[in-house]
């Protein structure tokens, strides 16, 4: 007799883990409230539901967000469970259009303010940076024109930093507190827009965020502008940022180690964090004898491993500037060489020079000598009588001589770069320190392109594009809080590392993105006769899960399914 009993899976994985910050911060609340809708199936559900796709990094096209609801429990999206079907890409692309609407200000502000409450997230240091987000696309309507009574981007080209300059861009501007590197403001702004002219504008916004204008404000040498610098300055503000090469102090200095050995100070000592076997990653710290032209302290910083790097890169540099001169000498030597003049010849050693980028460090010397060449005066069988005429015959020849002055001045400064701030009050040690915070920054980009996949878009319309960022930026927020949760209550219980790497191997810093993955393959089953439910098969939890849950401050019923 053929059986009807029938077995119906869900996932869970770590959804309980991203739901229980989402309901700490309210965002569904807030969803519903700036999005009013009273359908089949609320703008502010369906986006929920995308705003836990991206969370999970399972991103995939808009058109499939429906076979991917279908294999999730429903409790979990915030959706019933037949709603999964409705989640088309058309219904999806209309949400976004209401979430472009809505006064997302008012939502950002409103949302990191819960954070900040909640999970009491340090303002004192914020570090701020910028990525590019590449389009693949023409996305001609994307000209900054006003869509339905609002200005939108304009996607174009720009200054690219992912080294795609064939194609158009926006640009994503983050600033994370040194606490967690935890998200608390975030800009979507035309592709060709320049770094320096977006700090004021975000230190003004930060400073209302924060409540007050003495927080520390870290970036990248794009802050160090005078109107930027002044304008945090004249506020109260505090900054630390990189001296750009082409001040005239950066200049100063790099001279004045020529002839004179500054008073370095050792302000960090730690293992290769590269190689176990390899040399010690020693930072160094100094303050220069002269300030700024605004008068602003300069602290120049050398570090160990950055100074072997320089030293490398110079010398691969120079050895296939090198080889790039003996290419082209074996070239002049050949019999069908084109090269007849002499500025042909320093053209193409000068750029062989640059190809290699070692102009600065390798000259090339051309030499030309003359010899004589005697050819038949008229065609024919050379004979006992044939005539010869004499002709000169110009050849060059290229050599490459490494300027050693130079390199050796160069080496003087390998590893060394200068960091300028107004605060008095910090030591050395603590300046660099605070910039050393920068790189979790860039992690985040990182994360944003990498981890929670943003490129491809997968939009033609830019201010559904605008809509998707804002969620990008909240899935960010949640991902910090829950790898800060997780690593300040390692702290609190003292333990050092969790087994969340394959085999069991060693985690000292889990990120959301591992714990994620650990909790992936959890699902809940359902036993069906029929139409009748016969029994329900709860996730199995390891020791593992429930001690990561424990660390978060969750219990373990968050899941199993709630009557």
């Amino acid at each position: 007799m053929e059986s009807t009993l029938g077995l119906e899976s869900r996932r869970v994985a770590g959804l309980p883990l991203v739901d229980a910050v989402l309901d700490r911060l309210g965002v569904d609340r807030l969803l519903s409230a700036a999005i009013p809708d009273r359908g089949q199936l609320p703008a502010a559900r369906s986006l929920g539901v995308l705003l836990r796709n991206i969370a999970l990094h399972d991103r995939q096209p808009v058109y499939t967000l429906h076979e991917w609801a279908s294999t999730v429990e429903a409790s979990l999206l915030g959706i019933e469970p037949g709603d999964a079907a409705a989640l088309n890409d058309d219904r999806v692309g209309r949400a976004l259009d209401r979430l472009f609407d809505a006064d997302r200000a008012v939502l950002m502000t409103e949302l990191v303010l819960r954070a900040l409450r909640e999970y009491e997230v340090d303002l004192d240091q914020l570090h701020n940076d910028s990525t590019t987000l590449t389009l693949t696309g023409d996305y001609r309507s994307a000209d900054g024109s006003l869509v339905r009574g609002k200005p939108t981007l304009e996607v174009t080209y720009g200054h690219n930093k992912d080294h795609r300059p064939d194609l158009k861009q926006l640009l994503f501007v983050l600033t994370v507190s040194a606490d967690g590197a935890v998200p608390i403001h975030y800009r979507a702004m035309d592709g060709n827009t320049a770094d320096v002219a977006t700090h004021i504008d975000t230190w003004d916004t930060l400073r209302v965020l924060a409540g007050r204008p003495d927080f520390l404000y870290v970036a990248d040498c794009k802050l160090c502008s005078r109107a930027s610098l002044a304008h945090i300055a004249r506020h109260g503000g505090r900054f630390i940022t990189v001296l750009p090469r082409n001040r005239r102090e950066d200049r100063w200095f790099r001279k004045f180690v020529q002839v004179h050995e500054p008073p370095w100070e050792e302000a960090i000592r730690r293992p290769n964090p590269r190689r176990l076997s390899g040399p010690e990653d020693v930072w160094k710290v100094v303050e220069a004898d002269l300030p700024s032209k605004e008068g602003y302290r300069i602290v120049w910083v050398w570090n160990s491993l950055m100074a072997a790097e320089d030293a490398n890169g110079r010398q691969a540099r120079i050895e296939r500037a090198w080889m790039a001169i003996e290419r082209l000498e074996t070239r002049l030597q050949g019999k069908r060489c084109r090269l007849k003049l002499r500025e042909k010849v320093e053209e193409a050693a000068a750029r062989a020079l640059k190809d290699a980028g070692a102009e600065r460090w390798v000259r090339a010397e051309v030499s030309e000598r003359v010899e004589p060449v005697f050819r038949q005066e008229k065609r024919g069988h050379p004979g006992p009588r044939t005539r010869y005429v004499r002709r000169t015959k110009t050849l060059f020849s290229v050599v490459a001589r490494v300027r050693d002055d130079v390199v050796e001045a160069d080496a003087r400064t390998d590893g060394m770069f200068p960091l300028i701030t107004n605060c008095r009050d910090l030591s050395l040690r603590q300046v660099l320190e605070a910039y050393k915070f920068q790189p979790k920054l860039e992690k985040r980009h990182e994360q944003l392109k990498s981890v929670q996949d943003l490129a491809p878009v997968w939009l033609k319309n830019v201010s559904r594009i605008e809509a998707l960022l804002f969620l990008y930026f909240v899935a960010l927020l949640v991902h910090a809080l829950i790898e800060r949760e997780v690593r300040r209550g390692m702290a609190r219980e003292k333990i050092e590392t969790l087994p969340l790497y394959p085999e069991a191997r060693k985690c000292s810093a889990p990120s959301t993105e591992r714990i994620l993955d650990f909790f992936g393959p959890l699902q809940r089953h359902r036993l069906r006769k029929g139409d009748t439910l016969v029994q329900v098969f709860e996730p199995e939890l390891g020791a593992l899960h429930e001690q990561i849950l424990a660390l978060m401050g969750l219990q373990p019923s968050a899941f199993r399914l709630k009557e």
